[in-house]
């Protein structure tokens, strides 16, 4: 069993004796705080930080870091205060163990307290990657003991581990630690395939041992006759890697094993490519699977060149070409090499890339609507795989696979995505949705007021696009419903003469207050989404007047509507309304004013439902293009369609959906929906339409 003593031991080996003596100080306190305390297995509370201490003391952690993971649990199980821990030790142990403590408070669900505690987390660690690798020793330690609780909570915590904290790890190029998750989460999740596949393993590694020998001695002699000193090792496939490739890539168990795979460390980065020759001109390269990691690392900091090779009697065997330093890195990333102080120049590659991505992570918080939210985007940005783009000038940006230009942008800067219109991919115009590939040159083309589409959520693979997009969008659904909801107010007060200034303050606030608002503009926002109601809201503000029925109340004039209101006025598709048409508006909780046809059969409903109705109209010089739909009924041959589609184009409308609905062998009606200006550009585009021959019937539909 694993003393004190024993680690105080292993860390003379590498830490000053006074750093020493602080982490037995740290362990003493930690042991009276657990005083009394059992785990699950019966074993003293204590075992268990002392294991984490020990996991950290083998990637030869400070002696803060040691001590923060005898202490990480001292704060969320015995009660004893982080002031005392800054008083006893110093404010940096205590910062690190409160980072890695749990949120105490009650939440609604359990998904969001788990969203909760790694959202806190993950900010702590913004400010000190050690937080990080502590908890990261903590749940490996966890995960080595789950066999003593019962089955729902070994299921929970297993797939808690594969789906956030096996992601970290290979994230943060700690492979080793990454692949014991994997194992341990896979043995604990899904017991009988786990146990399947390592009988599996063990039967085909009996009959692969002597192809895996006669491979590995080839590829020595290769090396021998080059003069390149070499360390050549079989690599195993480890059972959820297998179980995963057989998953996603829904291959056999005997395609899988049959690949043979091997590393090769060399001493420096030139002897990496004339490996690489060599072992090419041993046997031959499969077209299309080299890749070079030293050149363009992984996210991570991983580095290595990567080979897929025919060998004797055509067996496929991967090669992994390093050198001993990317060994290290490779198997413990970011703690192979640890540097904390942020002003620190040495930083080396895999730390610039993690504050990077955790320097991400703050943004993610900031514009995150809520921790679930957040968790979510987080998981986005955890996959395993990288394409990587061009800027027109050389930069080189890593993004998830299935990318678009718009990720492209937004990481970029957020300004860039936000102001987005368009993209050139290797100098040719291409759609926001492209998905992009390795070795692409990407530019994007801004304009000055441009605005994230609501569609681009469609698309958007990065955590941080996602999140930028709806923070800007919730922005300017704020602001037009602050912007539509001074309108409605204003023509509501208009009606007796009065002004916004005329608003008595007092009653203002007694509003405020009434409805849990903060802000006028607050006020303003929730008429404009249709929550509350201009007249009803008026009435409270205007104190000195005799109001009247709303039945006499005589408004202003009716509301303008000039097409650029954006999200808070919708048209409705029951009757798709241009400008031109009569109109009439409802508001709808939410939603603020949604625009129909005065002769929209909907409407009777929508007033027997008790909406507020409203009038309104079209601005004079409405500058926006709005969705129609047409049923034409034609003669059908050959090639009408086509001419239909030219001569709509043809009048300057956009079609955006058409469908052919076959009446008969002579007969056919087509729906077409496209987008015009108004309906003098309506009537012009079915003018042209009705000079088509064949053309029996055309009709605008309305509902």
């Amino acid at each position: 069993m694993q003393t004190i003593d024993n680690l105080a031991t292993d860390l003379n080996e590498y830490l000053e004796p006074e750093q020493v003596e602080q982490v037995v100080r740290a362990y003493h306190f930690a042991k009276d705080a657990h005083k009394g305390q059992t785990r699950k297995s019966g074993e003293p509370y204590i075992n268990h930080p002392l294991a984490v201490a020990q996991i950290l003391s083998g990637m030869h952690m400070d002696h803060q870091c040691l001590m923060a993971a005898l202490l990480h649990d001292v704060i969320e199980d015995t009660g004893v205060p982080k002031h005392l821990l800054s008083v006893e030790f110093d404010q940096e142990v205590a910062e690190l163990v409160d980072g890695v403590s749990k949120l105490k408070s009650m939440f609604h669900s359990r998904a969001e307290a788990q969203a909760e505690n790694f959202q806190k987390m993950a900010l702590a660690m913004a400010k000190d990657i050690r937080v990080i690798l502590v908890k990261l020793a903590d749940r490996l330690h966890n995960m080595r003991t789950l066999g003593h609780l019962d089955s729902e909570r070994r299921r929970r915590i297993a797939k808690e581990t594969l789906e956030i904290y096996a992601p970290i790890a290979l994230r943060l190029g700690m492979n080793a630690i990454r692949i014991e998750f994997e194992e341990l989460g896979f043995k604990a999740l899904y017991p009988l395939r786990s146990s399947m596949i390592e009988k599996a393993v063990r039967r085909a590694r009996g009959n692969r041992k002597e192809v895996v020998t006669n491979i590995r001695q080839s590829i020595v002699s290769c090396l021998e006759r080059e003069a390149i000193p070499a360390t050549v090792i079989g690599r195993e496939k480890h059972l959820y890697s297998i179980y995963d490739k057989m998953r996603l890539k829904r291959r056999s168990f005997a395609e899988i094993m049959d690949v043979y795979a091997f590393r090769i460390i060399v001493s420096d980065v030139d002897t990496c490519y004339r490996t690489l020759g060599a072992v090419h001109n041993l046997y031959k390269p499969v077209a299309g699977r080299f890749k070079d990691y030293v050149a363009i690392p992984k996210a991570n900091g991983y580095q290595s060149l990567h080979t897929t090779l025919f060998g004797m009697h055509g067996l496929p065997i991967e090669i992994q070409i390093r050198t001993n330093d990317m060994e290290m890195v490779a198997n413990n990333g970011i703690a192979g090499h640890w540097l904390y102080k942020s002003n620190d120049a040495s930083v080396s590659g895999s730390h610039r890339r993690a504050r990077e991505w955790m320097q991400g992570l703050l943004e993610l918080q900031q514009s995150a609507g809520n921790s679930l939210e957040f968790i979510e985007n987080v998981k986005i940005d955890l996959f395993p795989d990288e394409v990587y783009i061009f800027t027109p000038i050389g930069e080189i940006y890593e993004l998830p696979n299935g990318s678009t230009p718009i990720d492209f942008a937004y990481a970029v800067h957020t300004d860039i995505g936000n102001s987005c219109i368009a993209c050139r991919i290797d100098r040719r115009l291409a759609p926001l949705s492209a998905v992009l590939e390795s070795g692409q040159t990407v530019e994007i083309v801004t304009a000055k007021d441009a605005l994230p589409n609501p569609a681009w959520l469609s698309f958007a693979v990065t955590g941080k696009a996602r999140a930028s997009i709806r923070n800007a969008l919730k922005h300017q659904h704020q602001h037009e419903s602050v912007e539509l909801g001074r309108r409605l107010l204003e023509r509501t007060i208009q009606a007796l003469n009065k002004t916004l200034d005329d608003i008595d303050q007092q009653a203002l606030k007694e509003v405020l207050s009434q409805k849990h608002l903060t802000s006028f503009d607050g006020l303003l926002a929730e008429i404009g989404l249709g929550n509350q109601m201009s007249n009803v809201i008026a009435r409270k503000l205007i104190k000195d007047h005799n109001w009247i029925k709303d039945t006499e109340l005589s408004y202003h004039g009716p509301l303008a509507i000039t097409g650029t209101e954006g999200l808070v006025v919708t048209y409705a598709k029951c009757c798709r309304p241009i400008a031109g048409d009569p109109i009439i508006g409802h508001i709808s909780a939410g939603r603020g004013i949604v625009i129909h046809v005065e002769t929209c059969g909907n409407m009777h409903e929508i007033r027997d439902k008790g909406d507020e109705i409203m009038t309104v109209r079209w601005e004079p010089d409405v500058d926006q293009e709005f969705a129609v739909e047409l049923r034409v009924e034609l003669e059908h041959e050959k090639g009408m369609i086509a001419m239909l589609a030219s001569t709509i184009t043809s009048a300057a409308a956009n079609i955006e959906r058409i469908s052919l609905l076959e009446k008969d062998a002579h007969l056919a009606s087509v729906n077409i929906v496209m987008t015009v200006k108004d309906r003098v550009h309506l009537a012009r585009v079915i003018r042209k339409i009705r000079h088509i021959h064949n053309i029996n019937k055309i009709i605008r539909l309305k509902g």
